[in-house]
């Protein structure tokens, strides 16, 4: 990979992992995998950012991702579907080079704030096995187009394996743990 990927140039960015978001998807794999990018955030102490969408409605984070994440997570309830247009989530993913995002739904929040993101100069990463949408159609059409628009689609392991960049990093194992 050519994009210089560390943890201190890089942000993960939750997007709306909710309560009754999450109820309405066949599988829970993007919960699963939103979990584990949780405690790798707070084993690598990579900043984080955290949207929940309108959650008097759809609830709050689910408390397995939001239990692991590094105390210095930051949340933000929004309203607009993409994240940069709520106040305060631009400046708190802030100065570094790479996004990871990930969450639900893809083709909704994902998508739109991706395209955000891209315009705003950021190497987005989208993490594919950690997003969903409620229909196949609507994930892939969103992936497919995050992809065209210049966002380069991951996996979390891959994420994970590019930030450790060796097996003699200081927290390999205990990273390594969580994907077994």
């Amino acid at each position: 990979m050519t994009i210089n990927i560390t943890t201190d140039n890089s942000a993960f960015l939750f997007i709306d992992v909710q309560e009754k978001l999450t109820a309405m998807l066949r599988k829970d794999k993007a919960a699963k995998k939103s979990e584990i990018l949780a405690k790798t955030a707070k084993i690598l102490n990579i900043k984080t950012v955290l949207t929940e969408q309108y959650p008097q409605g759809l609830g709050s984070t689910i408390p397995q991702v939001k239990y692991c994440l590094p105390d210095s997570a930051k949340f933000f309830e929004k309203t607009s579907f993409n994240a940069l247009d709520t106040e305060g989530v631009k400046e708190a993913i802030g100065e570094v080079k790479n996004v990871f995002i990930f969450g639900i739904e893809t083709h909704i929040c994902v998508f739109q704030t991706t395209l955000a993101l891209l315009e705003n100069g950021y190497n987005v990463f989208v993490v594919k096995d950690a997003c969903a949408s409620r229909e196949t159609d609507e994930f892939k059409a969103g992936i497919n187009l995050m992809e065209k628009e210049g966002a380069k689609i991951m996996t979390t392991e891959m994420v994970i394996f590019e930030l450790l960049k060796s097996s003699k990093h200081p927290n390999f194992k205990e990273v390594q743990l969580l994907i077994k």
